[in-house]
């Protein structure tokens, strides 16, 4: 009979296939539809409440574990899960503050970067390509990225651009800045255009927006070469003016001469600068008889530079023995909460020392400190022999778990399997460690000290991303059981927290006195995320065959990103020439409240009090009346 096989039983039709599918393609948060004891049998199957847990499974925790029955419950456990998202948020500062911000000084002094370059490559890749890897894990997902992309870069550019000017007014990097503003314009308007042009994005449109990024590196890369060729080009002339009898005339051109060389040299090296302290940076930027000029004044804060070399040698005793304090520098460094400070704080401090010491007994175990603002550049000579091999271990353990874990299982059960290449790694990384014991000093850092950045940023990074997508993870939870429109909390909310990195790191670094080196990846990196790592996951969408579309992309809220980061963008243009490139306090506020004013649209949008600024879809008709 027609439609059976051989053995009489009937062939699978496209509704069967669609329930055998049912569980590889809904989505967890489903399960907030469902009575709460038929909840737990939901996330057991469902594929996806696997696939979206990085570490904590919020949904199956609440389901299975602790058993949530009613929507009391659901609200306290709900306020449990954010006072773990505080806990994570302070984890991540506390390795952007001690351990990845001054590991990016140092790269940046080995490769002879100025602060602009520094901040729209190393500081603009470190903060964006985490958002890379899980938008390209996450690429059979269907999201508007096209309006989540816009509205990330958004926050980054205006937000957290005018956060910089605030903590810390300073000039900017004249012609650095306009030149990546204007890249940045070119670029989301060359993306807008090859999403609107012809309804679909082509092979060819992505490799286009990898070549604009590329050609804007390449760029920025001959600036700072030109301009060292033109630093050597004006000391021939200043020597050659100097052999000169000291007229007035030659007086005049040395002048000229010295101030353009000085123009030149104020942003030609990355300079490692004393931490502000609290009290004296309050004192020089907010003093008491200057209240009524706090938001309009021009940047006042002196610049303290560090001597590498004392703060390296500021233990060191040839007389005392290669090992000597070696175990108390051991606990010492692990040691998460400080005796002095906890005798000092009161009771408020104390609970917050006590909040951070998981993170700092974590992040001083696991990444090696390499910092030359501190005294023998953070090195402790057992635990950084320690870190050699347990450091590569684990991220490569961790890494291949989840690189390979199984949809029908958690990445932890990966575990398993790929702790055996953590051990490979040990077969190389201990020997060097027993080397560098044997080599090196307690009380001075070894010459190759400069290496471990390397397993610094690869292990801040890490933790980094884990921090924020797990933030990111949590609050989607927190969205979802709230019933909030997920297009809706993906350009608000999940936007945020994407950019939580982006956010702590720039701040970090404008507070510790590397303004310039911010602000550059406050465009350089969402510039990054729009052209490049949009382009890559419409690219890998193509390549596995799905469709990339206008509709698909943009959503509700894609074309207002798309106006308000535009606007924001140019009035960037206006107030900086209008100030000759001062940033002052009252324009950052103004690029913040730019930010403010599209999340006011988009929550008046979400409840349907305004329009947004997407075309309506045409209604098709479903009958040919031909």
């Amino acid at each position: 009979m027609s439609g059976q096989q051989d053995g009489g039983e009937q062939e699978p039709n496209a509704m069967d296939r669609e329930f055998e599918e049912f569980w590889d393609k809904v989505s967890c948060y489903v399960v907030a539809n469902f009575p709460y004891d038929e909840r737990c049998d939901f996330v057991l199957n469902a594929t996806n409440c696997i696939t979206e847990t990085i570490f904590v499974p919020y949904m199956r925790m609440l389901a299975c574990d602790l058993k949530c029955r009613n929507q009391f419950q659901e609200l306290v456990y709900l306020t449990l899960f954010v006072a773990f998202c505080l806990q994570l948020l302070m984890c991540l500062t506390h390795v952007v503050d001690m351990y990845y911000s001054p590991a990016l000084k140092v790269i940046s002094q080995l490769l002879h970067m100025n602060e602009h370059l520094a901040g729209v490559t190393l500081l603009a890749f470190a903060n964006t390509s985490p958002d890379l890897a899980a938008n390209l894990a996450a690429i059979k997902e269907e999201v508007p990225v096209f309006a989540n992309s816009l509205a990330m870069a958004l926050f980054v550019s205006m937000f957290t651009g005018g956060m910089i000017c605030y903590i810390s007014p300073f000039k900017m990097n004249t012609h650095g800045t306009v030149r990546d503003i204007l890249f940045f314009i070119l670029g989301v308007a060359l993306l807008e255009y090859v999403m609107v042009s012809h309804g679909a994005v082509t092979m060819n449109e992505c490799f286009l927006l990898v070549m604009v990024y590329i050609s804007y590196i390449v760029v920025n890369i001959l600036d700072v070469y030109l301009m060292r060729k033109a630093m050597i080009t004006l000391e021939l002339q200043m020597a050659e003016l100097r052999d000169q009898p000291l007229t007035l005339e030659v007086r005049r051109k040395l002048e000229k001469l010295q101030e353009q060389y000085s123009e030149y040299a104020e942003d030609a090296t990355v300079e490692i600068l004393e931490r502000p302290d609290s009290k004296v940076r309050d004192s020089i930027v907010h003093p008491l008889s200057d209240k009524l000029s706090f938001a309009t004044k021009r940047a006042s804060r002196v610049r303290l530079s560090v001597n590498p070399q004392a703060t390296r040698n500021a233990f060191y005793n040839l007389t005392a023995g290669r090992n000597h304090g070696l175990l108390m520098d051991f606990f010492k460094t692990l040691n998460p909460i400080d005796a002095e400070e906890w005798r000092e704080n009161n009771m408020f401090g104390r609970a917050f020392q006590l909040a951070m010491a998981p993170a700092k007994f974590l992040c001083a175990a696991y990444i090696p400190l390499v910092d030359h603002e501190m005294e023998k550049h953070g090195w402790s000579k057992l635990l950084n022999c320690i870190h050699t091999f347990l450091n590569p271990a684990i991220t490569i353990v961790v890494s291949m778990a989840l690189l390979s874990s199984d949809k029908k299982k958690l990445w932890y059960w990966e575990l398993r399997n790929t702790y055996i290449y953590g051990f490979y790694s040990c077969a190389i990384t201990v020997p060097v460690a027993l080397a560098v014991f044997v080599h090196s000093r307690s009380d001075v850092p070894p010459v190759y000290h400069w290496l471990y950045t390397i397993m610094n940023l690869t292990g801040s990074t890490f933790l980094i991303f884990v921090c924020a997508s797990e933030i990111d993870k949590l609050l989607g939870v927190v969205g979802n059981i709230l019933n909030i429109d997920e297009d809706f909390m993906g350009v608000t909310v999940n936007a945020i927290t994407q950019a939580l990195g982006d956010l702590v790191a720039n701040t970090a670094m404008a507070y510790q006195g590397y303004e310039k080196m911010a602000y550059a990846a406050a465009i350089g990196g969402p510039f990054f995320n729009v052209l490049l790592a949009t382009g890559a996951l419409m690219y890998a969408k193509l390549k596995i065959g799905m469709e990339v579309t206008i509709q698909e992309q943009t959503g509700q809220y894609g074309t207002n990103a798309y106006i308000f980061l535009n606007l924001g963008l140019f009035a960037t243009l206006l107030w900086t020439s209008t100030l000759d490139f001062f940033a002052r306090r009252s324009m950052g506020v103004f690029s913040m409240g730019i930010y403010f004013l599209f999340l006011v649209f988009a929550t008046l949008t979400h409840q349907n009090v305004i329009h947004s600024f997407a075309d309506d879809p045409t209604v098709e008709p479903s009958l040919d009346l031909d």
